[in-house]
């Protein structure tokens, strides 16, 4: 079944599973009461050779989601928590699968293999620009990953992934203006055991993965863990005989854990992890009018959105390394426990890839990118007795950004331009106009170059404080002061002759050329103000300067297609100071109470914050005010400026954004959360805010950054886990958003005020049900189906060249019904032995849209993975 356009798509099978959401009424996957505690004191389970059996009754799910260790009933916080348990029987491989067990969540890879994006309750920015941190922070064992390309690694060895939702800046000293994805890896253990599993599946899947751990002294552990991960891609570039959407990458962590004293730990991590793969698979939605031009090339396009076909004149690469080491240090004095985590990383991220996705040879873009990050944090905290407890911290974050990138001009763009601008010979014709050289337009090496750098420094205070008047009722106020300093150098060069040109401003110079009977190289800056502020010749301007913007008097301004890339002005320069500097301070306003000792439920108010972020693209443009270009673009034209003022103005110039501005977020949330005997829920109701969040948008070559005034969402969300007999686990999860753009007038798709977001559906279910038959010897069998929804939602608002021409009238849409199984033998001596599938029922769906590249009217995009399916064996020991 395939969600492609407006309509009931997919209904038909929702329909049939809907069934199965009502009759699995129980929680989150995460929450399942097979999920091991996170805590070596939670005693309600026992071990057997390592491996877990479930608990009769109780669902004591331990979590750190406030910096203490709590139960998930007992956390006032909306967090979904999912076990490594959980992670194991359903196959999740990495943070791409993990949003088919957390509703709230929504993960996408798009571009390139590291190009990821998360979103918490439809607020979530793009990783396809370095110069934006995610609104949604990734932490792996209390390290702020900034870019999402840095958290993509096989998860292996996990404990437990907390995703917490809304506004988290008083726990996290990071920018959590959305939400917050911490994963938490297993520490070293002083009792010898590991576990190695191979796994074999369809698209010849090889993924082994393994962890050994042990004792080196009395007092000092290690542990030792790794995956690869191969697989066929389940895409084809039927022109060159290639396989895309393949798989192939690997990591490698060690630990150390070292307790000189009962009171003193040392937890060291280092970990290495490597990407080398071809990606992604794209197809045309709508081939546009330049489809003809293509195929006059002899070029080729897919034309079957989900047949997996590709056309393309090279192979994409696609390479990440991401490593790094952190040591954590944990002091327990008394009631107060002392945290220090310090942190290195470096990412480095190369991709080559054909941008007009078809096989003519019309332009490549590279991108050498690599990040250095170094943090360090430091919490203090307290376990007292009485009614008042606390928790500070204080974080610090220094990191360097740079970008090397180009676009590559193919063999076929002239030709290319020749068919869009009229047929054979027109940009010869126009050489000649413009005194060009010959054969000059679309045929350099190169289209542009660039150099982008950014700095970034920032500290932060925060902390929480507790009062408990009476038993059960806890009273927290939170804080959160930031200041963010980020410091950027952009320069670029555009190649292409024709791009240099302004095509108003060469029709005027050469009116008045002709006017003056001058050659157009003697028309300087002072000859046109001259003309055009002399009594006796400003009449003459205004005439040729009403003609040049003209279409009908101006036979060059259709040209303005072909001016793919014009002159960038760099930063910093004498306006722009290519610097920002923030400073916020976030608060927390909470009550809980609780109730009984199986109900708490709680009331808060809290801010957010995130620093602005910074446009390290090629469409990074002066900001309004700055500069105002006139019309056409003209420069002779533009009124006064300080860019136009100080001499800065570089042909074709615009305006658009440097920067964004910071984002701040207010979320009001009221909840409960009960636990009895085999069975729980938790609920949460939340009205949540975000000013100025940060919105971008491909426009071809580059990104569009604006801050959306206002944007909101209200809905709710519910988990509960029902055990209706022994061995039987059903859950049920559910988050429901309804979306709104309560400001949005200077979106690249014109005014959105009072629109839904695209991409954010109104209803998301994730459902499960477990059943473990336990047989006399200690061996059991596991199975396990879950089930995913996402409801029928626009792609998008639009594209700003497809749907700009359409008046926005034809948005895609989608809708998701994934179905995954597992079933698992897990004999007493260690061994296990199972069997799995992935969109067991092949659900078809697009993941996004984009224009095509330098062709008007065609819309490409990005089809959903097909089945997955394979066997897995697994030895503990």
């Amino acid at each position: 079944m395939r969600s492609i356009m407006p309509g009931s798509a997919g209904s038909y099978r929702f329909t049939l599973l809907a069934g199965a959401a009502a009759f699995a009424l129980g929680a989150h996957g995460a929450a399942s009461a097979q999920d091991l505690p996170d805590s070596d004191d939670a005693d309600e389970f026992v071990l057997e050779d390592d491996v877990p059996s479930a608990p009769e009754s109780n669902n004591q799910i331990i979590v750190t989601a406030s910096k203490r260790e709590q139960t998930l009933q007992e956390v006032p916080i909306s967090v979904s928590v999912t076990s490594g348990e959980t992670i194991e029987q359903a196959q999740i491989r990495d943070v791409l699968d993990l949003q088919t067990v957390t509703p709230s969540l929504r993960v996408s890879q798009l571009q390139t293999s590291s190009a990821t994006t998360f979103i918490i309750r439809g607020f979530g920015n793009g990783d396809n620009n370095f110069g934006i941190e995610p609104s949604v922070g990734v932490f792996i064992d209390g390290v702020f990953r900034s870019r999402s390309a840095g958290a993509l690694g096989d998860l292996n060895n996990v404990q437990r992934i907390e995703v917490l939702n809304g506004p988290q800046s008083t726990l996290f000293g990071k920018n959590a203006s959305a939400g917050v994805i911490s994963v938490v890896t297993r520490e070293p253990q002083y009792e010898f055991g590991g576990m190695v599993e191979a796994v074999y599946g369809n698209f010849n899947q090889v993924f082994l993965r393994g962890d050994i751990t042990g004792p080196i002294t009395d007092n000092i552990a290690f542990s030792l863990d790794g995956t690869y991960q191969r697989r066929d891609g389940f895409g084809e570039i039927v022109n060159l005989d290639e396989e895309i959407n393949n798989r192939n990458r690997w990591s490698t962590r060690g630990q150390l854990l070292i307790e000189p004293t009962p009171d003193f730990k040392i937890r060291a991590i280092a970990d290495y992890a490597r990407i080398d793969e071809i990606c992604c698979q794209t197809a045309t939605l709508v081939a546009g009018p330049t489809a003809g031009a293509i195929q006059a090339l002899g070029g080729q396009f897919s034309t079957d959105f989900f047949a997996y076909e590709n056309f393309l004149n090279v192979v994409p690469v696609n390479e990440n390394d991401n490593y790094g080491g952190s040591v954590q240090m944990d002091y327990q004095a008394g009631p107060i426990s002392i945290t220090s985590i310090t942190a290195y990383r470096e990412l480095k991220n190369f991709f080559n890839q054909d941008i007009d996705f078809t096989s003519a040879d019309i332009a490549t873009e590279t991108r050498d990118q690599e990040v250095q990050t170094f943090t360090q944090e430091i919490r203090v905290a307290s376990d007292f007795d009485g009614p008042f407890n606390f928790l500070l911290g204080g974080f610090y974050f220094d990191e360097t950004i740079e970008q090397i990138s180009s676009v590559e001009n193919g063999s076929d763009f002239r030709g290319f331009g020749d068919l869009l601008g009229g047929g054979p010979g027109t940009l010869s014709f126009v050489e000649q106009q413009l005194g060009l050289p010959q054969n000059s337009i679309l045929s350099t090496p190169l289209l542009t170059s660039e150099n982008f750098r950014m700095e970034n420094t920032s500290w932060s205070i925060f902390g929480t404080f507790d009062l408990e008047p009476v038993d059960g009722l806890v009273f927290t106020v939170g804080f959160n002061y930031t200041d963010d300093e980020k410091e950027f150098a952009l320069s670029q060069t555009s190649f292409d002759p024709l791009a240099q040109v302004n095509l108003v401003d060469a029709f005027i110079v050469g009116g008045i050329a002709q006017a003056l009977q001058i050659p157009p190289g003697q028309v300087t800056p002072d000859v046109i103000n001259g003309f055009a502020t002399d009594p006796a010749t400003a009449p003459i301007f205004d005439q040729i300067a009403g003609a040049a913007i003209d279409p009908a008097t101006n036979a060059l301004l259709p040209l303005a297609g072909l001016q793919f890339q014009p002159p960038f002005l760099s930063v910093p320069n004498a306006v722009e100071p290519g610097r920002t500097n923030d400073d916020e301070l976030t608060y927390l306003l909470r009550a809980s109470y609780q109730i009984s000792p199986e109900v708490n439920v709680y009331a808060s108010y809290a801010t957010g914050f995130k620093a602005s972020s910074v446009n390290l693209s090629r469409d990074s443009r002066p900001l309004l005010g700055d500069y105002v270009p006139g019309p056409g673009l003209s420069t002779i034209l533009a009124p006064p400026s300080p860019i136009l003022d100080a001499g800065l103005a570089t042909p074709n110039l615009t305006t658009g954004s440097r920067f964004a501005g910071p984002e701040e977020a207010e979320v009001y949330e009221i909840g409960m959360k009960a636990q009895w005997e085999g069975f729980g829920f938790n609920l949460a109701l939340f009205d949540q805010t975000i000013e100025g969040f940060q919105s971008f948008a491909f426009t071809g070559l580059g990104f569009a950054l604006a801050n959306a005034g206002e944007q909101s969402v209200k809905g709710f969300e519910f988990d509960a886990t029902i055990n209706p007999v022994d061995g039987l686990v059903l859950t049920f999860a559910t988050t429901y958003l309804d979306a709104l753009y309560d400001d949005f007038t200077g979106s690249p798709l014109g005014d959105l005020t009072g629109q839904r977001p695209g991409g954010i559906p109104e209803w998301a279910i994730a459902t499960s049900a477990t059943y473990t038959h336990e047989f006399d010897s200690g061996s059991r069998i596991i199975t396990r189906v879950d089930y995913n929804h996402e409801s029928n939602q626009d792609i998008n608002n639009g594209l700003p060249t497809f749907n700009a021409q359409l008046g926005n009238t034809q948005i895609f849409r989608r809708e998701v019904n994934l179905v995954n199984a597992s079933a698992t033998l897990a004999l007493n001596n260690g061994l296990e032995i199972g069997a799995f599938a992935r969109n067991l029922l092949d659900d078809q769906y697009i993941l996004t849209v984009f224009d095509g590249v330098a062709q008007a009217g065609t819309v490409s995009g990005y089809p959903s993975p097909p089945r997955t399916y394979g066997g897995v064996v697994r030895f503990r020991f």
